[in-house]
């Protein structure tokens, strides 16, 4: 334990001001009223005083952790002064997801978790600390990140925090997936097909036929990735489809998936690919689809009627 308990507020003011307040004072030589932040950059602390207050924070225990947190605030709040805390919480991360601190990032991990199912703080900062555990989290961090995944504000930095952690986020996104609605469920089908998890192959066959362009395209995508063949008529019906930005996109993925085939020595699962596109792609706009799929064809040795 630590002779005293740090005082944060003081450890806060430590950190560097922006250097627009900076550039400000040194043009008036005298303290300037406060100007916009935006845009504006921090010049970061020593290293070694950075992580001499990240030590003091740890040794504090959790209460001073969360400490910090309380005292961050959205630009905008009545009670926001400058980034000075959201800076230093960024130092605690960084400092703890350093090699050898395992002790430190757990702790900041747990603490974190707590605070992101914390519905009083504002939605700015339990976005910021789902960024940070995004950076920190590991397979512990999983359930805490899925349960945000049908809030409106929460669901994009909490399934980008997923894909990060990836052990284990697979299975909360496919559990969470038939609940999802709207942008929340783009962000699902989206994170499923990032992460390339096979498991979720029928999902996406069945969210190929959906209503929702965005979630048929981002279907599309994540069957494309998975370089699995019993995707190859579904993606090539997908972008058959009128002249449209759908057509380009879906077929952009019939080309990842003919080069997943490829790649995977499946030859023949790939040229049904690339000869079904320089077939179909008579259109004068689409006559770099059918010029590709021709090389590509003679590269692999097919002939050319």
């Amino acid at each position: 334990m630590p002779a005293s308990k740090p005082i944060i507020a003081e450890l806060i003011e430590q950190m560097p001001r922006v250097d627009r307040e900076i550039e400000a004072e040194k043009a008036a030589q005298k303290t300037p009223p406060v100007p916009d932040l935006e845009d504006s950059k921090f010049t970061g602390p020593d290293p070694e005083l950075a992580d001499k207050i990240c030590a003091q924070i740890f040794d504090g225990g959790r209460g001073s952790v969360i400490e910090l947190i309380e005292k961050i605030h959205a630009p905008g709040d009545a009670a926001f002064k400058n980034y000075k805390a959201e800076y230093l919480c960024h130092c605690l991360t960084t400092y703890a997801g350093s090699p050898g601190r395992d002790a430190h990032r757990k702790q900041l991990v747990e603490v974190i978790v707590e605070q992101i199912a914390n519905a009083k703080l504002a939605p700015y900062v339990r976005t910021f600390l789902v960024r940070e555990l995004q950076r920190v989290g590991g397979k512990e961090a999983v359930k805490a990140l899925a349960r945000l995944l049908s809030d409106a504000e929460l669901s994009d930095p909490a399934a980008s925090a997923l894909v990060a952690v990836g052990e284990g986020a697979a299975d909360q996104l496919r559990d969470a997936l038939p609940k999802a609605k709207g942008r929340a469920r783009l962000i699902i089908i989206q994170s499923l097909a990032a992460l390339r998890d096979a498991k979720s192959f029928e999902l996406l066959q069945k969210e190929l036929s959906g209503d929702d362009r965005d979630a048929r395209l981002a279907a599309a995508w994540g069957l494309a990735r998975l370089g699995d063949a019993r995707s190859i008529d579904l993606l090539l019906k997908a972008a058959d489809v009128e002249p449209s930005f759908e057509r380009v996109k879906a077929t952009q993925a019939c080309l990842l998936l003919a080069e997943n085939l490829l790649a995977a020595g499946k030859k023949r699962d790939a040229s049904r690919i690339y000869t079904h596109l320089r077939t179909t792609r008579t259109d004068p706009s689409e006559r770099y689809i059918r010029d590709l799929a021709t090389e590509v064809l003679d590269q692999m040795g097919v002939k050319l009627s």
